[in-house]
Order: structure tokens, then sequence, then C-alpha cells
């Protein structure tokens, strides 16, 4: 009896050991990811989506990355046109993944490192323009940023695809005195479409009025 127990033991013991065994061993990769995989800490493969096969006793899975495109927030930060305006400018970047291998390898967080990058080159690509350009060339200036970003990040296997500008922000001084001048030029307009159209009814009021007085003439 006591032979039957320990052998039932055992049998249950060395099947939970293969259920194990197997479930390291076996791994299933979702649609859209990547997993690196390393052995005594090095490297040795990256698994694509499907089915794939672990050595359970020296493989392991160190990184799990995402091959979808990524929307981030930029933070609000200071820029200083080239005409010496300080502006208050956010933003959205949109990134993906090319390369788990240098996603995981080639810096520590590559989601930190695109931030901190989109920022300083937001910073430089607005102060090569003036107040006025940044609102006129915003795609221009999106665009400048994307090609600077990716010109950095490619040793991060990172791919910026999109860099959106969400407000861009004058101080409160340069607010008031852009209200001024657009109130300026408003009045302007009307006083000359006022004057436009004044002068037609002024020259046939005279016109009206000089046929009146030589229709009144007496005639000899």
């Amino acid at each position: 009896m006591q032979f039957l127990s320990f052998g039932l033991i055992s049998s249950v013991a060395i099947a939970i050991l293969l259920i194990v065994v197997l479930m390291k061993a076996v791994k299933f990769v979702p649609q859209n990811r990547a997993f690196v995989v390393e052995r005594f800490g090095k490297y040795t493969r990256t698994l694509e989506a499907g089915l794939n096969f672990l050595n359970p006793f020296f493989d392991r899975v160190s990184y799990n990355r995402t091959l979808k495109e990524q929307a981030y927030d930029i933070p609000s930060q200071s820029a200083i046109t080239r005409d010496n305006i300080q502006l208050v400018v956010d933003g959205v970047l949109y990134l993906k993944v090319l390369d788990p291998y240098k996603a995981s390898y080639g810096v520590d967080d590559y989601v930190y490192a695109v931030t901190q990058l989109a920022q300083t080159t937001m910073r430089s690509e607005i102060g090569k323009i003036e107040l006025d350009k940044t609102f006129e060339e915003r795609e221009a200036l999106n665009n400048n940023i994307v090609s600077q970003i990716n010109e950095a990040a490619g040793p991060w296997g990172v791919m910026v695809l999109r860099y959106e500008i969400k407000d861009i922000e004058p101080p409160r001084t340069v607010l008031d005195a852009m209200e001024r001048q657009m109130k300026a030029e408003r009045e302007k307009r009307a006083s000359i479409l006022e004057s436009t159209t004044s002068t037609p009814l002024a020259v046939a009021a005279c016109n009206v009025s000089k046929a009146t007085e030589a229709g009144s003439l007496p005639i000899s």
C-alpha cells in the first residue's frame, strides 16, 4: 500500500514537472509582438509571432516588445523663436519599433530617449524661425522634427512616423498685441470698404444735382 502511494506521488510529481517544463519550452507570441530571448544573460534570438520553442533550462524571454504604432504625449515646454519670443509648445509623437534587438540593447528606455530627443529637437527647430512662421509653417516644422529625430534614433531600432504640434501658446502680452493688430486691420478694411462704396453714391448725387439745376434754368 505504501509502495502504491509512493508510486502515485512520484507519478504526479513527474507529471507536474513535465507540464512546467513544457510550459517553459513552448512560447506563443501574439501578432505584432516580438520576444527577445537570452541564454546565460546573452542575446540568442528574437521570437516572432506564432508558435516557438525554447530550451526550458537555459533560455528566457528578457524583453517583450510591441511592433504596433505607439502614440506618446510630449509635455509642454518653453521654446524661444528667432525674434526672441518665448512660447509654450506641446505635441504628440507617433513611433514604431522596427528592430526589437536594438530597441532592447541600443538604449535603456527608447520611449524616454525619443521623447527627450523630440523636446530638444522641437526647441532647436523653433529657434530657427520667427513667431509668425510658427503658425504658418507648422507642417514643415513637424516634418523637420521627424527627420531630425529619425536621424538620431536609428541605433535604437525605432522610427518616428509622425510628430504633431498640438498647441503653441505665446505670452499674454504678445496675444494682446496680436489682437490689437487684428482689430486695427479690420477697422482699416472697414474704412476702405466704406469709402469705396460711398464714392459712387456721392458722384451719382452730384450728377443728379447738376441735372436738376440744369433743368430749372429758364429757356430763352
